[in-house]
């Protein structure tokens, strides 16, 4: 049996539901990233787009694209994050905080050669995004 999270943004006027096992989880250090959560780093759980469901509010939700990369989903009364579709890599950003009985455990971070926030915690450090995923794959120093 799959194991069911379920989140909702700032308000709760939209719910989520994702199951399984995320893809990846990790810490995204890009400007956009950064700009987007107000936040020096965004925590990420990444989910195939069959593993997430919006349960509640799908009227709700708004969507802002600045690149066709990502596609950051929003609720239109709160304006709470709720997550990111990622269409060139298939996959669905569902972030940490939206779904709090996900035990977090970070594995990468990616886009560090952008960061403004150092963290010394031993996961490799990617310059960008690793190579399966359309980056360099380079790890750059902590």
């Amino acid at each position: 049996m799959s194991q069911i999270y379920h989140g909702a943004c700032f308000c709760g006027a939209i719910t989520i539901e994702v199951t399984g096992a995320p893809e990846g989880m990790g810490y995204c250090h890009c400007e956009s990233c950064r700009s987007w959560s107000a936040s020096p780093v965004n925590a990420f759980t990444l989910w195939k787009p069959s593993a997430v469901k919006v349960t509640k509010g799908s009227d709700q939700m708004a969507t802002f694209a600045k690149t066709d990369n990502s596609h950051r989903q929003f609720c239109k009364t709160c304006g709470g994050h709720v997550m990111t579709t990622h269409p060139g890599m298939g996959l669905i950003d569902v972030f940490s905080a939206t779904i709090p009985t996900l035990a977090f455990a970070p594995g990468v971070h990616v886009n560090y050669g952008e960061t403004v926030l150092r963290i010394r915690d031993g996961l490799p450090k990617l310059k960008d995004f690793p190579a399966e995923l359309g980056g360099s794959g380079e790890i750059v120093p902590e």
